[in-house]
């Protein structure tokens, strides 16, 4: 009777801690979870949505089963908790290695993005919730039993629970992730995880044959761990927002070229020997069209997003000066002056969100151009009547506004949307692409060009690298688009662009 006494008299500020420390670290692989799969298929509303539900369904789940085991004693339920923090730690620890093994042939046999998002997400970090989970409540009943006033221990676990989740959504963003990057963040929760299981199993008072299986556990984790920290790492650089990775696309040591991946996405291709030649469509396009309404005379310019500053680049070195650009990753422009031949002194850069940029200079320009545009990672806030209100206002006389988007050939719901967004605020919008015919299920590649006034011509030829024509639209023909999909004006309130462009990415 003395033995389950002690045991019931556990020190409440102990269970509170490690209710604590196990939610915290629970919300930080939570948080780590959307940083790692972002490689394989990109950070989106759905992606975050899709971790989201798996957590709380192995969160849910394992609640469930530590409810069972709390009905057990004391000392028993908290020595099967140790056993659940050990296992929380080798799939926490594995998680990084499961994503390498089965990533590649998820994404190629689920062509559904949600459905890839999905499978990734269960696959990688269903267990470790689950596990994390367990804990919960057995550590909350123990805080209450033959204690007195009971029901202030039951509010102090919850407390402690909900304050451990508020640190570790905090820690992840603010210190794991920038500091020590998302597979070392995994470790560290896995060890955090490891001392949780030998407290338990000390409050448990652990048999001998118990402490010698647990270290044997322990050990497993620690090897885990090991060997995804051997792994050759994704990201070349890994911030806050992305994981960024630079390839060469030339062999010849003379004219390198190179792509920048943002994540899971092409973001730009930058040669060093000519600064003027762009690599993509929309790239060409972006540097061609408000050159053409421009002239040959010098104007200044503000760039939303930077990516491999091609555009920039090419302007700079075309004598084009007064260039502002917000790019909100300093690692983005970070590794455009290492890898891309990015001149800093060229511009200013301002490193923050485009909009709030933009609102908080009383600058006016003569171009701005919109280039953060990529896959299901739509930036809703940068398409809104409220924005382009913004960008408008923001515009020198005769000033344009050009900006880059990606949609399906068969639905152009997502364009259809921003030119009617962007005729709520501007006279004239020109909506120009590649002069060739669709392919059927295409994802194409389109710049808007909004402003007082039409262009004076109606198609341009530019490098990308290999000579192309690009082409307006005709009125009628786009105007019979608009018709057809009926499309609302986006705004603050109710942006669903991503909902607009479908579900039909390409992921890689």
């Amino acid at each position: 009777m003395t033995k389950q006494i002690e045991r019931a008299l556990i020190p409440l500020w102990l269970l509170i801690f490690l209710q604590a420390g196990i939610s915290a670290s629970s919300l930080v692989v939570e948080i780590v979870a959307g940083r790692m799969i972002a490689p394989y298929v990109g950070m989106s509303l759905y992606t975050w949505t899709s971790i989201i539900a798996v957590v709380l369904a192995g969160f849910s789940v394992g609640h469930w089963w530590g409810g069972r085991i709390a009905a057990q004693a004391t000392d028993r339920a908290l020595r099967i908790t140790g056993w659940t923090m050990i296992a929380a730690a080798c799939t926490t620890a594995g998680a990084t290695l499961l994503l390498r093994a089965f990533a590649g042939p998820v994404v190629e046999n689920l062509q559904h993005p949600l459905a890839a998002i999905t499978a990734l997400s269960t696959l990688a970090f269903f267990l470790p919730s689950l596990f994390a989970g367990v804990p919960a409540p057995i550590l909350t009943v123990a805080a209450m039993r033959e204690r007195d006033q009971s029901e202030r221990a039951l509010g102090a676990m919850f407390a402690a629970g909900a304050i451990g989740a508020i640190a570790g959504t905090l820690l992840a963003g603010f210190l794991f992730v920038p500091w020590f990057g998302s597979v070392t963040t995994l470790l560290v929760i896995a060890a955090i995880y490891g001392i949780a299981a030998l407290i338990c199993f000390w409050l448990g008072a652990a048999s001998r044959r118990e402490v010698l299986v647990s270290t044997a556990g322990l050990c497993l984790a620690f090897l885990t761990g090991l060997g995804a920290l051997n792994l050759p790492t994704v990201c070349d650089r890994e911030s806050s927002y992305y994981c960024l990775r630079t390839i060469a696309l030339s062999d010849d040591p003379q004219d390198p070229v190179r792509l920048m991946v943002v994540d899971h996405l092409a973001h730009g291709i930058s040669g060093r020997e000519d600064p003027r030649l762009m690599y993509t469509d929309h790239a060409a396009m972006l540097d061609a069209l408000p050159r053409m309404r421009m002239g040959r005379r010098d104007f200044t310019s503000f760039h939303i997003g930077g990516g491999t500053y091609s555009v920039p680049r090419a302007w700079a070195d075309r004598g084009i000066s007064g260039i502002t650009i917000a790019e909100i990753d300093p690692e983005v422009t970070a590794t455009a002056i290492d890898t891309f031949w990015f001149d800093p002194t060229t511009a200013t850069i301002v490193h923050g969100d485009a909009r709030l940029a933009l609102r908080n200079s009383a600058q006016q320009f003569d171009v701005i151009v919109g280039d953060a545009f990529t896959d299901i990672a739509a930036p809703e806030h940068l398409v809104t009547q409220e924005f382009f209100s913004l960008v408008s206002n923001r515009l020198a006389p005769g000033g344009i506004f050009a900006m880059n988007l990606i949609d399906n050939v068969d639905r152009l719901d997502a364009l259809a949307a921003v030119v009617t967004t962007l005729r709520a605020v501007f006279s004239s919008v020109e909506v120009w692409t590649e002069a060739s015919t669709p392919i059927p299920n295409e994802r194409r590649v389109f710049v808007l060009v909004a402003s007082a006034t039409d262009s004076p011509v109606s198609a341009i030829d530019a490098l990308a690298p290999e000579p192309i024509r690009f082409q307006a639209l005709e009125p009628a023909f786009l105007n019979g688009i608009l018709a057809q999909k009926n499309a609302r004006i986006l705004t603050d309130n109710h942006a669903p662009l991503t909902h607009l462009m479908g579900f039909d990415p390409v992921i890689d």
